[in-house]
């Protein structure tokens, strides 16, 4: 059966996972939905037995209905090869009690490969199908790790261009060092003068304006999106929690049916997303812990049904998590609503006219399965030293959010419930964060001393990933305003 898609603002339907895939996001701003979830046609005890590229296929014949099984499968093997530097390309290492998927084994050392891998085969396949002649522009706000996963998986990638806006001062060293010496003739970066959101609110702006597109047409491009309210970016997603669970389940570490609990550090909330897609299809998950740092928007959504951006923006050592304006939970809110797009699109105008919203009783008991919580600073720090006293293991500051939730929700209700925590990135992308929570006191070298050091004293290697940029040349350097972004991607594609 073909699974066709629809906005979630409601003025497009009947679109198939190729257009969905095209356009990114919808022409009313909405963003695309299957017009239902599908549930998995091979049991969890079937999925176990496999490696994680056919897990991907399993999964994802089941969303990109009008893609082939050669084009798809072409697609999967294209995308998650030796980029990444395990054959498992998902490993699980189980620490202190909870399971850490480890999702920053691709060539940008963080979860963000996992998608973007398979992204751009999915649309010049995609392009092909539907016939464009144009070139097409990706379009694409980072927090910091989307950008470079983005210019790695499109550069250099027949009849492409990718434009990259990142908040200057808002995202490590390592993250902004990955994308400004980033190779490729079809790839631009500006660092934009302002926040995430702002980067965000500005890319959302240039896809809703008409006259631009047009222009852009006139002159042979259009433009799509490789972040994560691109449907093509959230159905990768869905593939590495059935994965998981059928991995804990082939080693015995439970048992066929059990209820497991994901924990996972997000800001645009398109990672937890996936593992509610995922419970949605079949795979036995129990609670979706929804882990924020100090810009915790959804930590207060989930307690109050009141989703308000109206506060101070904080940067913290989880860069990525720095967001107030979370795309992907406008994916939640229509679904709550029984897929009312008009009730989802009143919601969406009263959040861009006030900076607020307010779901109904029933809404809030649809999300029951979500619980929210929230680590400062002091808390995520002390976490990553104790979890490495303990066991060794080493983990980044947005997998410490998520660790430090997990033991609050632990603690609060005693729940022994097997749990999964989404680990995001390598600490070696936040090494300064990484080297200070255990020393205790920060260190004022330069990066890639702090990176020998961090090596040093935890006794890990470097990822080549962080090695190739310790020398590689700067070749990106443009600064813009975030109210010249359109004028800065005129200037790219002059």
């Amino acid at each position: 059966m073909e699974l066709s898609y629809q906005s979630t603002r409601g003025r497009e339907a009947n679109v198939t996972a190729s257009q969905a895939i095209l356009k990114g996001l919808a022409a009313d701003g909405g963003l695309f939905m299957p017009c239902f979830i599908p549930r998995l046609d091979k049991t969890m005890k079937e999925l176990s037995t496999l490696t994680y590229q056919e897990t991907a296929y399993e999964v994802m014949k089941l969303f990109l209905t009008d893609y082939t099984e050669e084009e798809l499968k072409n697609c999967i093997n294209c995308a998650y090869d030796s980029k990444f530097d395990t054959e498992e390309i998902a490993p699980i290492s189980k620490a202190d009690g909870a399971y850490y998927l480890e999702l920053y084994h691709g060539s940008t050392i963080a979860f963000k490969d996992m998608a973007l891998s398979i992204l751009p085969h999915l649309m010049t396949v995609a392009a092909k199908k539907n016939q464009v002649k144009n070139k097409i522009v990706i379009l694409t706000a980072t927090s910091g790790d989307t950008g470079k996963a983005a210019m790695a998986g499109f550069a250099d990638v027949e009849g492409t261009e990718i434009i990259v806006f990142y908040p200057k001062n808002g995202v490590s060293r390592v993250q902004e060092l990955q994308m400004v010496t980033q190779k490729g003739k079809n790839t631009h970066v500006a660092a934009i003068h302002g926040n995430f959101d702002d980067a965000q609110t500005g890319v959302k702006k240039i896809f809703g304006d008409r006259d631009f597109a047009a222009l852009l047409k006139k002159n042979g491009y259009q433009l799509s999106s490789a972040n994560s309210i691109n449907i093509g970016r959230l159905v990768p997603q869905v593939v590495y929690y059935v994965y998981a669970y059928g991995k804990l389940l082939s080693g015995e570490e439970i048992s066929e049916g059990e209820r497991i609990n994901v924990v996972v550090p997000t800001g645009n909330f398109g990672n937890i997303l996936a593992a509610y897609l995922a419970k949605q299809m079949g795979v036995p998950i129990d609670k979706l812990i929804c882990a924020s740092n100090e810009n915790k928007v959804l930590y207060d959504f989930f307690q109050s049904g009141i989703y308000d951006r109206n506060r101070e923006f904080i940067l913290t050592s989880s860069p990525s998590m720095d967001i107030l304006i979370s795309s992907n939970l406008e994916r939640l809110i229509y679904l709550s609503t029984g897929c009312d797009a008009k009730k989802n699109a009143d919601l969406m105008k009263e959040l861009g006219e006030t900076g607020s919203y307010t779901v109904t009783p029933d809404m809030k008991k649809f999300m029951v399965d979500f619980i929210g919580g929230y680590a400062g600073e002091a808390e995520n720090q002390r976490t990553i030293k104790e979890l490495f006293d303990r066991t060794g293991y080493l983990i980044d500051t947005h997998t410490g959010v998520a660790a430090s939730v997990y033991h609050q929700y632990k603690e609060r209700t005693k729940d022994e419930t097997r749990t999964v925590i989404a680990s995001t990135a390598s600490p070696y992308k936040f090494s300064g964060n990484v080297l200070e929570a255990l020393e205790g006191k920060k260190s004022l070298e330069d990066e890639f001393k702090i990176i020998d050091r961090l090596s040093e004293v935890s006794g890990t290697d470097i990822p080549q990933a962080v090695e190739e940029i310790r020398t590689a040349p700067v070749l990106h350097q443009t600064e813009c305003g975030r109210d010249s972004m359109k004028e800065a991607v005129m200037g790219f594609l002059a």
